[in-house]
């Protein structure tokens, strides 16, 4: 693992980290919404540096944006020794990575992420990628960033509903490591006041994980938990105008599912399912679901990148707290649990 900056001083450490560091060139990678509300407060700590901007939005994490990002870099004359700044959410971040560790056969990059979803989860651990016909990080590698700077007050840029969406990942990391810490706050919810303190707690769960397993070659699956049915939900939304979700609002959904699965395959007790569905129903706002959106999203599930041939390989609750990976599912176990949820 990387280093990991996290507070008031991050921005700091990035202008020490691009100043003394001999990079040939510095690019830094912005969208529109993060080249008017987060560059003005990053620009006075960078170096001399160019811009390259994409259109924000998981609709345009393809390689058609890759080769774009690619194309501007050729122009610009960069090198295996240049440095791209990801200046942004999930979205920037793992594309920007993808594009780096492809550049040359590897450049560097750093990750600053704007958002909560990409603060708590999406910079941490070296995962990058890109969709591909439809199918969420379907093409991707494995490429630690330089380091990451993670800057909470980034954070008051955002809407309400970019909040929530990062927290369903926060809540993932409770529901995987830290039972007190569910039970802890399941009764303050968004009302913290503290976002750094819960920034810190769910970069160190994921962090321990991955420094156990940085390949996914087992243990670091147990993160995925909600993302077989979630990742499902998402992708299958994202080609519905006007239905599309955030990551964290699918991941909150497949969360449930999950719980639901957990509990049908013996795992978790109902009273654990009742807490999480209470906590995350108040949270988040109900997405109706057709019965031919049930069979057409559940048949996602079969490209999911966890899974064995023809096998669904779920992550699920063995108790709040406690994950087990690698667990096999059926299609219309996936179908089951999308009718639990859709009668909640």
């Amino acid at each position: 693992m990387n280093t990991v900056y996290i507070g008031q001083d991050a921005l700091h450490e990035l202008q020490d980290l691009l100043h003394n560091k001999a990079f040939s060139k510095v690019a830094v990678l912005v969208d529109e919404n993060t080249l008017a509300h987060c560059y003005p407060l990053v620009k006075p700590y960078l170096p001399e540096h160019h811009l390259i901007q994409i259109q924000s939005g998981e609709a345009h994490k393809t390689l058609q944006t890759c080769e774009y990002i690619w194309q501007r870099m050729t122009e610009l004359n960069l090198d295996r020794w240049s440095v791209l700044v990801n200046l942004g959410g999930g979205v920037i971040g793992d594309m920007g990575g993808f594009c780096a560790a492809l550049f040359k056969r590897g450049s560097y990059f750093v990750q600053v992420p704007t958002t909560l979803l990409s603060q708590v989860d999406a910079s941490v651990g070296g995962k990058t990628g890109v969709d591909f016909k439809g199918l969420k990080n379907h093409i991707g590698v494995y490429k630690e960033p330089v380091a990451v700077f993670i800057y909470p007050d980034f954070l008051q840029t955002l809407p309400q509903r970019e909040i929530k969406s990062g927290y369903a990942e926060i809540i993932k990391h409770w529901l995987i490591a830290d039972a007190e810490m569910f039970e802890e706050q399941r009764h303050i919810g968004l009302f913290t006041e503290n976002w750094e303190e819960l920034i810190r707690h769910s970069v160190a769960i994921k962090s321990k994980v991955v420094e156990v397993d940085p390949l996914e070659g087992g243990y670091r699956k147990v993160l995925n938990f909600g993302h077989t049915i979630g990742h499902a939900v998402e992708s299958y939304m994202l080609e519905k105008p006007g239905r599309e979700l955030l990551h964290g609002e699918a991941i909150a959904i497949g969360m449930l599912c999950e719980a639901y699965l957990s509990v049908k395959k013996d795992l978790l007790t109902k009273d654990a399912l009742d807490k999480i569905e209470t906590f995350l129903v108040s949270v988040y706002e109900k997405v109706p679901l057709t019965e031919d959106d049930i069979q057409a999203l559940s048949r996602l599930a079969l490209h999911d990148k966890k899974n064995t041939g023809a096998t669904i390989n779920c992550t699920l609750l063995q108790r709040i707290g406690s994950a087990v990976y690698d667990q096999p599912v059926t299609l219309p176990e996936i179908q089951e649990a999308l009718r639990y949820y859709s009668l909640l």
